[in-house]
C-alpha cells in the first residue's frame, strides 16, 4: 500500500529513580554529614600533628597524676569522717530522747502533784467555810468560785467558722494558708463578747469547750488559736451556760451581744446555733488561785446605830 511513511514513537530516554528522600534533602544533608566540615578539618589536622588530649610532657603527667590522688584523698578522708561522726550523732540523738522522756516524765508527776494539792485546798476551803457559815454557803461559794462542777437547765451555744474554713477545698488546713480571709473566723474578741452577753443575760455558770470560766478566766489569742486561761481551743466553739434556760436564750438574743453575733452571722458567715438544754453539765474549774484578795475579819455588831 502506498501511503505516507509512519514515524516511529517518541519515547523519552530512561531517567535515574528518584529517592525517596528527595524532598528531605536538608535533613538528609544533615543526617549525613552530622560533623562540621571545620571540625572535621581541626580534629585532622591534630591527629596529623600528634597532639591529643592527654599531656605529653613528664611534668604534666606527674601534675595530672598528683590531682588525682589529692581527689582521692579527699573523698577518703570525707567518707572516714562520716563513718566516725556516725555513732557520736545517733549516741547525742538518743541521749536528747531520752533527756525529753525523763522531762515528760517528771512534768506528768509534778502535774499529778498539782492536781493533789489543788484537791487537797478545795477540800481544806469547804471546810473552813462549812465551820464558819454552814455548808449551804460554802457549796454556794464553790458554785460562784468555780471550784466545783455543776449542772442545771440552760443553753448550748455553738459558734463556728464561716464554712470556707471548715471545708479546705485541697485537704489542708484553711486556718494555716493565706487564702482566706480573716473576716471568717471566729476572733478572742467575739467569744468575749458571747460569754459577757451570757453573763448579762442572767447565765450563773459559763464554759467553753470543757473549759470551766471563773471571775478570773482570760479569753486571749494566740495566733489563731483561742485560748481560755491560755489551754487553746478549736472549733466549734461549744459554750454551755447554766441558768433559766428560755429566759437565757431570748435575753442573750436580744441582746446587744447576741445582735453582734448575729451581725457576725449575716456579714462574715460566721455559723451559730443556739438551743434551751434541760440539763447541762459543766466541770470544775482546773484552779483558783487569789492573790490579792483577803477574807476581811470586821464583824458588824448588830442593834449598833
Amino acid at each position: 500500500m502506498c501511503g505516507m511513511p509512519q514515524q516511529p514513537p517518541v519515547r523519552s530516554s530512561p531517567t535515574r529513580p528518584q529517592r525517596p528522600d528527595a524532598s528531605m534533602s536538608l535533613i538528609t544533608n544533615v543526617m549525613d554529614h552530622s560533623l562540621d566540615d571545620g571540625y572535621a578539618e581541626a580534629a585532622a589536622r591534630k591527629k596529623s600533628q600528634g597532639e591529643s588530649g592527654l599531656p605529653r610532657t613528664l611534668r604534666a603527667k606527674l601534675g595530672l597524676a598528683a590531682g588525682l590522688v589529692l581527689a582521692a584523698l579527699v573523698v577518703t578522708v570525707g567518707a572516714a569522717q562520716t563513718r566516725a561522726a556516725a555513732p557520736v550523732v545517733a549516741k547525742e540523738r538518743q541521749e536528747l530522747i531520752d533527756r525529753i522522756d525523763s522531762e515528760t516524765a517528771a512534768a506528768d508527776k509534778l502535774e499529778g502533784t498539782v492536781d493533789t494539792l489543788r484537791d487537797e485546798v478545795g477540800a481544806r476551803q469547804r471546810a473552813a467555810l462549812k465551820s464558819t457559815g454552814g455548808s449551804t454557803q460554802a457549796d454556794l461559794v464553790d458554785v460562784l468560785s468555780g471550784a466545783t462542777a455543776v449542772h442545771g437547765p440552760g443553753v448550748k451555744l455553738v459558734v463556728n467558722d464561716a464554712k470556707e474554713a471548715s471545708s479546705g477545698g485541697d485537704g489542708t488546713n484553711p486556718r494555716e494558708t493565706s487564702g482566706f480571709s480573716d473576716t471568717g473566723r471566729v476572733r478572742d474578741r467575739d467569744m468575749q463578747r458571747v460569754v459577757n452577753g451570757l453573763w448579762e443575760s442572767g447565765a450563773e455558770a459559763i464554759s467553753i469547750n470543757g473549759q470551766r470560766l471563773t471571775a478570773l478566766s482570760a479569753i486571749r489569742a494566740a495566733g489563731d488559736a483561742i485560748l481560755v486561761d491560755n489551754r487553746p481551743l478549736v472549733p466549734p466553739y461549744t459554750v454551755l451556760a447554766v441558768g433559766d434556760g428560755k429566759k437565757l436564750s431570748n435575753g442573750f438574743q436580744n441582746s446587744a451581744d447576741g445582735l453582734y453575733l448575729h451581725a457576725l452571722e449575716q456579714n462574715f458567715g460566721i455559723r451559730a446555733t443556739i438551743s434551751t438544754e434541760g440539763d447541762v453539765r459543766l466541770p470544775a474549774a482546773p484552779s483558783v488561785i487569789v492573790r490579792t484578795a483577803q477574807p476581811s475579819t470586821e464583824k458588824t455588831e448588830k442593834g449598833t446605830s
